[in-house]
């Protein structure tokens, strides 16, 4: 062991963690203040706010701007965290993009079939109750993941 020295961190990499970190904390603290939650108005508020935060202007030319600027790998990842909820003391993740056709309610860790009363609890939760199909005979339990359909297509 001796002779041995610990690799030196690459700035690169770090700030590219950081930036990482940093960005997704900053979605997961501000997901709440645009409402109507769980809606494409919500991320374009959401997007909105951070374009301008950035210093581009409100007008359409400075909106498409920041959006070409994020790109689309970023504005996935942004999105995917937008739409993201992990509940851990139900040990339960859901996933509520309404740009999908359900909302996917998966274990945060290892398990089995998913109880359906836990999973409307999580719903509820997240106050994704009134917008999904209340009939559970419409949910899909496909192994650990529980496919519910939204209760009206989103536009």
């Amino acid at each position: 062991m001796a002779g041995m020295r610990s690799a030196t961190p690459d700035p690169v990499a770090l700030q590219a963690t950081l930036f990482d970190f940093a960005i997704g904390e900053l979605v997961r603290q501000h997901r709440e203040s645009f409402p109507p939650l769980w809606t494409s108005e919500s991320w374009a508020k959401l997007l909105i706010w951070l374009a301008l935060n950035c210093g581009c202007s409100g007008d359409r030319e400075g909106l498409e701007a920041f959006a070409v600027a994020l790109g689309p790998v970023l504005t996935g990842r942004l999105r995917r965290i937008f739409f993201e909820r992990v509940l851990e003391d139900l040990d339960l993740q859901v996933m509520a993009d309404p740009a999908e056709q359900q909302v996917l309610v998966m274990p945060v860790g290892p398990s089995g079939p998913l109880e359906l009363d836990g999973v409307a609890q999580a719903l509820e939760r997240v106050g994704l109750q009134g917008r999904v199909a209340a009939d559970r005979s419409r949910w899909q339990s496909l192994e650990s993941v529980v496919a519910i359909p939204w209760s009206e297509p989103c536009a």
